[in-house]
């Protein structure tokens, strides 16, 4: 339905209809219901959440109500740093517009989930592509957390969520060019008009689990790789957009995370800790032992590194003392040793004996990052080392397996910072907002881990602002 001369008769109606229940569309909801009268969250699948309700819970800003940067002693940092970071990252095709408003607001977006409920552990990692400790870490799981942010999405009354609620058009009038509704494929209800009198918000994640879409654009990346996402993280609202005259950006950048379980292609605990340990001396090796990458290369840059060092997997390798500065208790460790997602020795040459690897070549690795880190300088690989940074000298000592995974788009509607989506002509089309990894523009060719969180809560606030509050900004 490309564009209607008439408004359709309307089944239901509402001031906002916001699509997806992720981070996004509940920040969205949640600002709305200020000043909406009604405001209702369309969710196409049976369970809410999407991809934030299996997220690993990292989120990046330079600052928070939390302070933990200033009461753990990790030096200093800037909204400017971490958006000068992100930038790098994208290769130069990030919007340095978007990206800063991102980083400026990520502070209080993280203040939002706090006041929602949402712990945090007392531990900031410094993650790859990042120039400082600013990963704030989830205590609460993804469905912990994604229940206290819908309570506290609806906690005004005027919050509607659906489930099983399919989007499947988008209303756009001929006459005037405006966005008034769309139109749900409602499994206990049938096929039904929604009106939207003031917005449609589009927050509907990404598309890496659709193979075709997503190969289409970056052929590489077919059925042989496995996938991080929920299955209905398929992209279908992104068609109904651009057959109304939206544009679409960097669509062929998908983002691989290299630290997925290599069983599932999922994003356990223990995936999470591969990738959140780097700043506190972690030590990525391939299966014969030995070191491929600087630990604090982007997820891009440590991908590649494991592509071309040689069948998989690689390994992250880490000792109790690193666990508990990312703030992981012995219960969680001793439960990923019995399932046998970690390797466990008392030695290196244990350890490595566990893992596979070859024991002398293995210890020599280790023993030279010890050395790197006590010199400040990693003459193998030119990570970045710092005194936060832990030496591998005292066990338990730990080896969890890793392998690339599709993970992120980093393509979607094209955007400005008000979170108005643009055609094809960048013109606002009248209506119609989008928030989240249903957009593109913002991370480049490469998106920077616990930018992906903020990047949601930042633009779903804003398209949940006000019609004043937007001309405002």
């Amino acid at each position: 339905m490309p564009y209607v001369s008439n408004e359709p008769k309307w089944d239901q109606s509402f001031d906002v209809v916001v699509i997806g229940t992720g981070y996004a569309g509940l920040a969205a909801a949640y600002e709305a219901s200020a000043w909406a009268k009604s405001v209702v969250v369309l969710e196409k699948m049976a369970y809410t959440g999407g991809n934030s309700r299996i997220a690993g819970g990292g989120y990046c800003c330079w600052d928070s109500k939390l302070k933990f940067r200033q009461k753990l002693g990790l030096g200093e940092d800037s909204w400017q740093l971490h958006a000068a970071d992100t930038l790098a990252a994208g290769g130069g095709y990030g919007s340095q517009e978007l990206v800063e408003v991102m980083c400026q607001e990520a502070p209080a977006g993280l203040d939002m989930l706090v006041d929602a409920g949402i712990e945090f552990r007392n531990s900031l990692p410094r993650i790859g592509g990042h120039s400082a400790y600013r990963s704030y870490q989830m205590a609460d799981n993804g469905s912990q957390v994604m229940d206290k942010l819908e309570a506290f999405a609806c906690q005004r009354g005027n919050v509607t969520i659906v489930r099983k609620a399919a989007v499947d058009g988008i209303y756009r009038l001929g006459e005037t060019g405006a966005v008034v509704g769309v139109s749900v494929d409602f499994a206990d209800g049938g096929r039904q008009a929604v009106q939207a009198k003031e917005r449609v918000v589009v927050a509907t994640g990404g598309y890496a689990a659709d193979v075709e879409l997503r190969s289409s654009y970056k052929p590489g990346l077919t059925a042989a790789y496995n996938c991080t996402n929920h299955k209905g993280a398929t992209g279908e609202v992104i068609r109904f957009a651009k057959e109304i005259g939206a544009d679409t950006s960097h669509m062929e950048f998908v983002q691989l995370y290299p630290c997925a379980n290599p069983k599932t292609g999922g994003i356990d605990q223990g995936a999470f800790l591969c990738f959140s340990g780097t700043g506190y001396g972690l030590v990525y090796v391939n299966k014969e032992g030995r070191r491929f990458v600087s630990e604090l290369g982007t997820r891009e840059q440590v991908s590649n590194a494991q592509i071309g060092s040689g069948e998989g997997p690689s390994y992250s390798i880490l000792n109790d003392r690193i666990f508990a500065a990312l703030g992981i208790g012995d219960e969680d460790v001793e439960r990923m040793v019995r399932s046998g997602r970690a390797h466990a020795s008392d030695t290196l040459a244990g350890l490595a004996e566990a893992a596979g690897f070859d024991p002398s070549t293995f210890v020599g690795e280790i023993e030279a990052h010890n050395a790197a880190i006590a010199a400040g300088e990693d003459p193998a690989f030119g990570k970045p080392m710092t005194s936060a940074m832990i030496p591998l000298e005292e066990g338990r000592f730990y080896a969890i397996a890793q392998w690339p995974s599709v993970h992120y788009c980093m393509g979607g509607l094209r955007i400005d910072p008000q979170t108005r989506v643009l055609d094809v002509w960048g013109k606002p089309i009248a209506g119609l907002h989008a928030a989240g990894e249903c957009c593109g523009g913002l991370h480049g060719i490469d998106r920077l881990g616990g930018n992906g969180i903020a990047e949601c809560v930042v633009f779903g606030r804003r398209a949940g602002l006000s019609p004043q509050e937007i001309e405002e900004l």
